[in-house]
């Protein structure tokens, strides 16, 4: 079996192929565009690849190939000797993780992978966050504007920010005050901005509407299309994870813990993985918490609120929410509130939570 290591670059890729005794047999730069036509004239061998943002469109391209893509964690490599002693090279790069690959063969272990995506639930993914970077764009346009208005002692009336320019020159008007041309071409801006992030809202819609796990996603109150469309595209493949648990601790919703010898300490949630899902989990949490008191999920998290804090109880909700979806989409289900409702962490780890 050939072990064929390649250190992405945009444009050059550096290439290392070693046998299993750890022979080098080839070492050469080639254009990144070319790689499919080098692998396809290869024998059956693994591909080792370093995470990046090439890394996953050309693990689709090995795997129609034949060969077995493997995308090593950016954070493993250097434990694997990329970087030693202050030297870090294209080649230095590929041959380490050639020899790497050599070595966990030799060892008969399964070399270390990141999860490779599906090429939908990437496609998925950026849209999502396309949209929400649309939305932060936004969001700092409204913030340029409030500050001209507060600069001026003018009030607008809250509402939603679609239709924040309208409220503006509305307030001017009625305070018969002109409307300086910079503050006008800002307000346009936003009202471009918001017709293109309603174009986006609809599109995520229609592929909620179309997906049947999406719509069985949305049968839990306080998640709609962009909520379900995120979640299945993180989780992509609902069998790579064994439990609640650790979809939990991938999205960062578990304490942490800084603990030595006989110092236990626990921290804040991790704040790992996606952060996106994260912050939409726990939006959904607010909007139960706002608009559906009595629901089993609300009074469960209520109840630790008066223990620790409603922040507290939010992140837990969200923590919980996050389990409820993975169950929903392993079992198939739609949403029951009443199993929502029991606990799925000890009473001591609820302690130790906070936001």
């Amino acid at each position: 079996m050939y072990h064929i290591a390649i250190d992405l670059g945009s444009r050059k890729s550096q290439i290392s192929i070693r046998q299993d005794n750890g022979t080098i047999i080839n070492e050469q730069k080639l254009d990144t565009h070319n790689i499919a036509p080098f692998l396809r004239c290869k024998e059956p061998g693994r591909v080792i690849l370093e995470t990046c943002a090439e890394a996953f469109a050309v693990a689709d391209v090995v795997k129609k190939i034949g060969l077995e893509p493997v995308v090593v964690p950016a954070t493993l490599a250097p434990l694997l000797g990329v970087g030693q002693n202050g030297i870090k090279n294209d080649i230095n790069d590929a041959n380490i993780l050639s020899m790497a690959s050599c070595g966990f063969a030799a060892a008969k272990l399964p070399m270390p992978s990141v999860h490779i995506p599906s090429q939908q639930s990437r496609e998925r993914k950026s849209q999502i966050g396309m949209r929400q970077t649309m939305v932060e764009c936004r969001t700092a346009m409204l913030n340029s504007v409030h500050g001209w208005l507060r600069s001026n002692l003018i009030m607008v009336p809250t509402g939603e920010a679609e239709f924040f320019p309208q409220r503006v020159r509305l307030a001017l008007q009625s305070s018969n005050r002109s409307m300086p041309d910079f503050v006008e071409e800002q307000l346009k801006a936003i009202e471009n901005q918001s017709a293109s992030i309603n174009k986006m809202t609809a599109a995520i819609a229609k592929i909620a509407k179309s997906d049947p796990i999406c719509q069985l996603l949305m049968s839990t109150p306080g998640v709609g299309s962009i909520i379900s469309v995120a979640f299945a595209s993180v989780i992509d493949d609902v069998n790579r994870f064994p439990n609640a648990k650790t979809v939990a601790s991938y999205l960062g919703l578990i304490p942490g813990e800084v603990s030595s010898s006989t110092r236990e300490r626990m921290t804040g949630i991790t704040k790992r993985g996606p952060e996106l899902l994260r912050q939409l989990l726990v939006q959904a949490s607010w909007v139960m918490w706002r608009t559906r008191p009595g629901d089993p999920m609300v009074k469960w998290a209520h109840a630790i609120a008066d223990r620790r804090s409603k922040q507290v109880a939010i992140t837990a909700m969200a923590r919980k929410l996050s389990g409820i979806l993975f169950a929903i989409m392993r079992h198939g289900v739609s949403f029951k509130p009443n199993k929502a409702a029991a606990p799925v962490v000890s009473k001591k780890t609820l302690t130790k939570i906070s936001a």
